[in-house]
């Protein structure tokens, strides 16, 4: 995007200057929604799922508990489940991983 200055001169600055900072805030409680429609699930297995973290290259950190903890599944079920729903649902995330 380019500005005017007060010199005149055109400026072009980086887009992420422009990011609002609720496009953040967005991506979390989608993920958020996206790991309440998961949760089910885990917990009918005794498991549950915790947000960590998303990190600033849409990584997305979390913690499996109670049953998914230790579980030799729990890898398979964070790929294969976890991650394809919060893909569907928020497909700008790069991945999902396991504190």
């Amino acid at each position: 995007m380019n500005i005017l200055c007060l010199t005149k001169k055109v400026v072009t600055l980086p887009a992420i200057y422009f990011t609002p900072m609720s496009e953040n805030e967005n991506i979390k409680e989608r993920v958020l929604k996206a790991l309440e429609r998961v949760r089910p699930y885990l917990q009918s297995d005794g498991g549950d799922i915790e947000l960590i973290d998303i990190s600033e290259d849409l990584t997305v950190k979390v913690k499996l508990t109670g049953a998914c903890h230790g579980c030799p599944y729990s890898m398979m079920t964070l790929k294969a489940g976890v991650e394809q729903a919060l893909r569907k649902e928020v497909p700008e995330i790069k991945g999902v991983v396991s504190d």
